[in-house]
């Protein structure tokens, strides 16, 4: 089936990346799909594969890889899957070659560390010609790439544009839902990053469950005010890139935040941890930028703020736990 946007880009390689562009090639569009790693773009296009992000998972036959950027420019749209903190080199390196008006869907989740800037404000000014989306929601990338029913949120200030992304990617099992609330979008995926390590740090020091939902309830809380103070839609906020994606990343063990979540409470330093990764846990970076924000907007985010003091060395495990079990009791609203 043909479609406005028929030519889809994917910059970015890694497993979410990769499944967006197996979800893009099932959808019948002509994909090409940007990697860094040499032995990335042989495996998909030798063996249909990405054995190193995605192994083990069959990839559409019909989807190219390539490490040249100047060959997906001319895309009708750009699925951009960089982590947060290399978003703004690789636009920068794009934008020569990105056409007016052109769709830039944000599809990476988190804060720029050194500015405090949402992605979309990245792209302003890396890119400013683009026309800025979000692709956000509760999703693992290997679920996606096999086929299992994800749900997730599309946004563009443009509703039309948003409304033809979703026909151009959208299948029977990957629902995007169209919004026109970026930020809304785009808060609510960088700050559950930050609150999954939080409920990673309760699973691994075994506090038990009702701990892990007291957290993920009252990190709700802290993401809808700042998301608020930002300009977000409540309903975005309790939809699909908000408390969606939040339930999802603070109850798998799957999800990289939660998981390096878990090392921490079990005693392994952050050092251990992340050197024996090939994938980014984007909380990690965002935590500082989160609570900047917080800042920014007199905004209260005592967790956010215990996990950015533990993630950076400023505080110790059990004295934060110990720190946040003492706060006074006050009224929930």
């Amino acid at each position: 089936m043909t479609s406005k946007y028929n030519k889809i880009a994917v910059v970015g390689a890694g497993a979410w990346g990769t499944a967006l562009a197996q979800v893009a090639a099932k959808a019948g569009r002509e994909v090409t799909l940007w990697a860094r790693e040499a032995e990335v773009v042989e495996s998909v296009n030798g063996t249909h594969e990405n054995s190193l992000f995605l192994p083990g998972i069959p990839l559409d036959e019909s989807l190219r890889a390539t490490g040249e950027l100047k060959e997906i420019a001319q895309a009708d749209a750009i699925l951009m899957v960089t982590p947060a903190q290399h978003m703004r080199r690789v636009l920068e390196q794009l934008a020569p070659e990105i056409a007016e008006g052109t769709p830039v869907v944000l599809c990476a989740k988190g804060v720029e560390q050194s500015t405090n800037y949402l992605l979309t404000e990245v792209l302003a000014e890396a890119a400013p010609q683009a026309k800025p989306a979000v692709l956000s929601g509760p999703s693992f990338a290997a679920e996606v790439a096999r086929g299992l029913p994800t749900a997730v949120t599309l946004a563009c200030a443009d509703e039309d544009v948003a409304e033809a992304l979703v026909h151009a990617i959208g299948l029977p099992a990957f629902r995007p839902y169209y919004s026109s609330d970026l930020i809304g979008a785009e808060i609510g995926g960088a700050v559950k990053n930050v609150l999954a390590i939080a409920c990673g740090i309760v699973e691994g020091k075994k506090l038990g469950d009702s701990a892990r939902a007291a957290l993920t309830t009252r990190g709700f809380a802290e993401l809808a005010r700042l998301g608020v103070a930002m300009g977000a839609r409540t309903e975005t906020l309790m939809g699909l890139s908000g408390l969606g994606d939040l339930i999802l990343t603070c109850n798998s063990p799957k999800s990289r935040n939660m998981s390096l979540g878990m090392a921490l409470g079990e005693g392994k330093t952050l050092e251990e941890v992340m050197g024996t990764r090939n994938s980014v846990s984007e909380g990690v970076h965002s935590a500082t930028a989160v609570i900047a924000l917080a800042k920014k907007y007199d905004i209260e985010m005592p967790i956010a703020e215990a996990v950015a003091a533990i993630v950076t060395g400023k505080a110790k495990i059990d004295d934060t736990i110990a720190t946040l079990l003492a706060r006074p009791f006050k009224a929930e609203g």
